[in-house]
C-alpha cells in the first residue's frame, strides 16, 4: 500500500509549453523610435524646401501637423506590436514628443545651413550649441514664450498614447 499524500495546490503546464504572451513591447519601441526618426527626417526636409515662402501662421501649422502625425504613427505601431502593454505605450508617447521636438530643432540647423553655410552650422555647434532648443521655445515676433511648442509635444504625445491604447485594448489577448 502506498501512503497518503496531497495533490499539489496546481497543475503545471506539460513540459515546452510556455504561457501565451501577446505583444512585443521592446520591438514595439524600437520600431516607433525608428519611423519617429524617419517621420521627423521628412518634417525637417519639408521645413527647408519651403521655408521662404511660410508665414509664421503656416510654420505654427505644419509644427502642429507633424507632431500629431508623429504621435499617430508611432501610437499605430506601438499598438498594433506591443498590444496591451502600459510601458511600451508610454514609451511611445515619450518618443512621439521627442520626434515632434528633434523635427522642429533638425529643421532650424538645416535652414540656418542653406541660409548662411556650413561653416556658421560649425560655429554655432561650437559657441551655441543650445541655440535650436532656445529658438523652439522662444516667440519669434514678440521674444516671449512660443506657446505652440509645447503644446505641439502635448499633442504628439496625447496622439501616440491615445491611439496605442485604442489599438492595442482592441486586440484579443492570445
Amino acid at each position: 500500500m502506498y501512503g497518503m499524500h496531497g495533490a499539489p495546490p496546481f497543475h503545471a503546464p506539460p513540459f515546452g509549453q510556455r504561457p501565451t504572451a501577446s505583444g512585443h513591447p521592446v520591438g514595439a519601441v524600437f520600431l516607433g523610435f525608428f519611423v519617429s526618426v524617419i517621420v521627423s527626417l521628412l518634417y525637417s526636409g519639408l521645413i527647408l524646401a519651403t521655408y521662404k515662402d511660410q508665414t509664421n501662421t503656416v510654420g505654427n501649422t505644419l509644427y502642429l501637423g507633424h507632431a500629431l502625425l508623429n504621435g499617430a504613427v508611432v501610437g499605430f505601431l506601438i499598438g498594433t506590436v506591443g498590444h496591451r502593454n502600459q510601458g511600451a505605450w508610454i514609451w511611445g508617447a515619450v518618443i512621439a514628443a521627442l520626434g515632434a521636438f528633434f523635427g522642429y530643432t533638425n529643421s532650424i540647423v538645416l535652414v540656418f545651413a542653406d541660409s548662411d553655410g556650413g561653416g556658421a552650422v560649425w560655429d554655432l555647434v561650437r559657441y551655441e550649441p543650445f541655440w535650436p532648443a532656445k529658438l523652439w521655445w522662444t516667440d519669434n515676433t514678440n521674444g516671449g514664450v512660443d506657446w505652440f511648442s509645447p503644446l505641439g509635444l502635448v499633442v504628439a504625445a496625447a496622439a501616440a498614447w491615445g491611439l496605442a491604447y485604442l489599438i492595442g485594448n482592441k486586440r484579443r489577448q492570445a
